[in-house]
């Protein structure tokens, strides 16, 4: 599942350059402008994406050697 997550980082920094709606007008419900709706929604995807970096990516080993309180390896 780290490679899921790694591969949607990845696209989620590829589609943060939207170039393709900087001169686009239009409105979505009425008042927002398109660019901002697309980052919008883009955020959400980035929320998601940590979610899952979270749950399935997160390095477990760092977290049992803070839950132990092992002195090794800090600062003597």
């Amino acid at each position: 599942m780290k490679k899921v997550v790694y591969g949607l980082l990845i696209l989620l920094a590829v589609i943060h350059q939207d170039v393709w709606w900087w001169d686009n007008g239009e409105l979505v419900f009425g008042f927002m402008p398109l660019g901002l709706f697309y980052h919008s929604l883009y955020s959400c995807m980035a929320a998601g994406v940590w979610a899952m970096a979270v749950k399935w990516a997160w390095p477990s080993d760092i977290e049992q050697w803070a839950e132990s309180g092992d002195e090794a390896g800090g600062e003597q």
